[in-house]
């Protein structure tokens, strides 16, 4: 995987004259700050349009999937609308541009539920022997038995498919876990169980570049407190979250030669991709490292872990976003004939 010598890559004049674009996000067409909801989302939106506005190709805006039920005036398609507000709709508007024959910018539906599934992104991580926690995971519908919980003196309960640490939840008995458990069902998700695990989460966050999986520098929230459990209101900035930890470049080079390692070899069954960040969680004290989850399509805002590392890594945020889209359109319109992107 490429950790060094990255350079943005810029969308061949031929594509920008002869595609366009649809962008597709849930506040695609923001204008204002903080959502009372959705918090730094419907900035993220708001920034990510403004880019695409100013990259020269004719772009078409839309918050809703039913720009997509038939076929748009736009050839390619960026689709950020990813929770959608039901049960796996991570996977509908890649589902739709298959439909249309539209190529997109990500992952396949397929392979985006294999990531947005936490069980299953596990059982690859397992299969490969990247570290990951012990788990149980409890589909709605089916018996509940929390002896099948790896043990633990606190557990972490979070909905399998979940993003931003939406509805997740701790248990420190066998009660509260099987309540957990019942929250989770009732939010109409699978619960996901595994022992909660002391230390921060480091990101590393993976691009394409040249065609190949591209690593950007790796960021860690720093955590004040190492048992502090980090909520959908803290990542969505809902709430002040100033002193419970920051966002930071990830500087210990032993365990960065680790982490390359694992999420090199997890890239390898998502790939093509376009973009994602791999997320582990580190304990400093006793040096362990574990895969939490990877999460494919997911946040490029300035001010998060992308957009920061974009940033180290001498990108700005429109030579962040301009690489993902060209990387894509190239891809699929031009091939692997890189000379072509010239």
């Amino acid at each position: 995987m490429r950790t060094t010598d990255l350079a943005p890559t810029r969308l061949p004049d031929r594509l920008r004259d002869t595609q366009r674009l649809l962008f597709i996000a849930k506040h695609a067409k923001w204008t204002g700050g903080l959502h009372p909801d959705d918090g730094n989302h419907a900035v993220y939106h708001r920034e990510t349009r403004e880019i695409l506005e100013g990259l020269g190709i004719p772009l078409v805006v839309a918050d809703d999937y039913p720009v997509l039920f038939d076929r748009p005036e736009a050839d390619f398609v960026f689709p950020l609308l990813n929770r959608g507000g039901f049960y796996n709709s991570e996977m509908l508007l890649p589902l739709l541009c298959n439909r249309l024959g539209l190529p997109y910018v990500g992952a396949s539906p397929i392979v985006r539920g294999l990531s947005d599934d936490k069980h299953l992104t596990k059982l690859e991580a397992a299969a490969r022997a990247v570290p990951t926690a012990p788990w149980a995971l409890f589909r709605r519908g089916a018996p509940v038995d929390v002896s099948r919980c790896p043990p633990a003196l606190r557990w972490v309960i979070k909905p399998n498919n979940s993003s931003a640490s939406w509805g997740i939840r701790d248990a420190h008995n066998r009660v509260e876990l099987a309540q957990a458990i019942a929250e989770v069902h009732a939010l109409d998700h699978d619960a996901l169980v595994e022992p909660f695990i002391e230390g921060s989460d480091v990101e590393v966050p993976v691009i394409t570049i040249d065609g190949q999986p591209a690593m950007l520098p790796m960021m860690i929230f720093e955590q004040a407190d190492p048992g502090h459990l980090r909520t959908y209101q803290e990542k969505r900035d809902l709430v002040d979250r100033s002193a419970k930890y920051r966002l930071k470049l990830f500087d210990d080079a032993a365990m960065a030669e680790r982490l390359v390692g694992y999420t090199a070899q997890m890239a390898e069954i998502f790939r093509p991709f376009d973009y994602g960040r791999f997320e582990f969680r580190v304990d400093f004290t006793s040096g362990e490292i574990r895969l939490l989850e990877v999460n494919l399509n997911c946040n490029l805002w300035s001010e998060k872990v992308f957009g920061r590392a974009a940033v180290a890594a001498g990108f700005s945020q429109a030579d962040l976003i301009e690489t993902i889209v060209a990387e894509s359109m190239i891809r699929q319109l031009v091939g692997f004939a890189r000379k072509d992107a010239a």
